[in-house]
């Protein structure tokens, strides 16, 4: 599809959200919905994409970057003046075919575009609507056929007689179109009706009365067509999604036996054989190995996990887990932290920007942060890397080192290999390879209210 570009229109405010966000950026399973629908725009062969923003035009541009084309509709006069405003877009691109369809339909997806497209291009139309067949089409504008199958119109709910209303192909408001013709008929449109606004479904009405040929691709899912102009219908949106992921990763041989409590983003990858525990949410791009064990009670975002790992309890940012690993439960794993394979972090602790080495074991209750741990590592219960490293310092541990319980390591300090640190120490100092820290001094104890108190030997 080289030749063909798309016009995605996300302008509108959506008032019934009662969101301070564009409608757009309103999330379907934790991705906006122009995220869902560009990417299903690209994965259909189409990368020369063209956003037209309005309401909160700022926070779609800064969230979308410099991938595609932006134009702004400073006045939302209807779809057909939305697609207006990428006139000079268009008309750098007239030789090809463009798909126009709404940035807040996430499940539009690609399976349903390139058909579309290959019957638009056998078909030889100027325009091919993408429909769908609902049992309850009320509010939906209807496919009217002719008797040889070609589209004569698209009536509105308002403006449809009884037996039009009977009819329940409805428009999904994704068009692939000519761009040559569509460019031809959006000067002619007109805003002669009572709201004062440019429709993008009177071109098909005028490629229709200039003899022009006008097609629609049905669907196979009806749920392509599904929108959200509030909270509610948002929800749903959340709910449909949810199980379509569920049963698509399912498919592939993801074990999710209690599925009703689990929520998997759409760009999540999981390998066959992983279990899927109640209550788990994978949020982002997480990419999860075979013969995984993922919850209960999981929360993922942006992780790597691979094959053969178990995580229980566990809350996990911008991670990566190797192959073996056994975190939790109720451990947190944050910030650019790798735990490395057969490595095993406990109960209630957290992992914060480090890198803990192969069959190294942060047990209970410790806290290490900015810190590189080598191999085979040993912490005892309650211990802690100190100090935020905000500078760029970390703590440096070598291979087959024991760190006492209770332990606090100021960062940057260093551990060489084979060194050890006793219990409730606090190491302020570099330890060399083979050397064992002692506390920084005695223990007093000293009667309350006494001047004088003895060691404790």
């Amino acid at each position: 599809m080289s030749s063909n570009c798309a016009v995605i229109l996300a302008a509108g405010q959506g008032k019934r959200m009662r969101s301070r966000h564009a409608k757009v950026m309103c999330q379907v399973l934790f991705k906006p919905m122009i995220d869902w629908v560009c990417d299903s725009v690209i994965e259909a062969g189409v990368d020369d994409i063209c956003i037209v923003t309005g309401h909160r035009s700022d926070e779609v541009i800064r969230h979308i970057g410099e991938k595609y084309s932006i134009v702004q509709q400073t006045e939302r006069l209807g779809t057909g003046h939305a697609v207006m405003q990428a006139d000079e877009y268009l008309t750098k691109r007239n030789e090809g075919n463009v798909l126009v369809l709404c940035g807040d339909a996430p499940l539009m997806d690609s399976a349903t575009i390139s058909g579309a497209y290959e019957q638009h291009i056998s078909s030889g139309s100027m325009a091919t609507i993408i429909s769908a067949r609902l049992k309850n089409p009320f509010g939906y504008g209807r496919i009217v056929r002719s008797d040889d199958g070609s589209v004569t119109a698209i009536v509105e709910q308002a403006d449809a007689d009884e037996r039009t209303r009977q009819i329940n192909e409805v428009n999904s408001g994704a068009y692939w179109f000519k761009t040559e013709a569509l460019l031809q008929m959006l000067g002619s449109l007109s805003n002669d009706n009572n709201q004062g606004e440019y429709y993008l479904t009177q071109v098909i009405s005028l490629l229709c009365q200039n003899g022009f040929k006008v097609d629609a691709f049905t669907a196979d899912d009806d749920e392509v067509v599904l929108g959200a102009n509030d909270r509610i219908q948002l929800a749903y949106l959340n709910e449909r999604a949810r199980v379509k992921v569920i049963r698509r990763l399912m498919s592939e041989g993801v074990d999710i036996p209690f599925p009703d409590s689990v929520y998997i983003s759409p760009d999540a990858k999981i390998g066959s054989d992983t279990q899927i525990l109640p209550n788990t949410i994978i949020k982002g791009k997480v990419s999860i190995g075979s013969d995984c064990v993922i919850g209960p009670n999981c929360c993922l975002e942006n992780t790597l996990v691979s094959d053969g790992t178990a995580l229980d309890n566990v809350s996990s940012v911008d991670a990566a887990v190797d192959e073996g690993a056994v975190i939790g439960p109720f451990a947190r794993l944050d910030g650019n932290t790798h735990i490395m394979k057969s490595a095993a972090v406990g109960s209630f602790s957290e992992i914060q920007n480090s890198t803990i080495g192969i069959g190294s074991v942060v047990p209970r209750l410790s806290f290490v942060g900015s810190s590189d741990v080598g191999d085979n590592v040993s912490f005892g219960s309650a211990s802690v890397t100190a100090g935020s490293g905000k500078d760029g310092s970390r703590c440096r541990i070598g291979d087959n080192a024991v760190i006492g319980s209770n332990c606090s390591l100021v960062n940057p300090v260093k551990i060489g290999r084979n060194a050890r640190t006793a219990v409730g120490a606090t190491v302020s100092e570099d330890v060399p390879d083979s050397v064992s820290a002692k506390p920084r001094a005695r223990q007093m104890v000293k009667k309350i209210g006494s001047k004088n108190g003895r060691s404790a030997e």
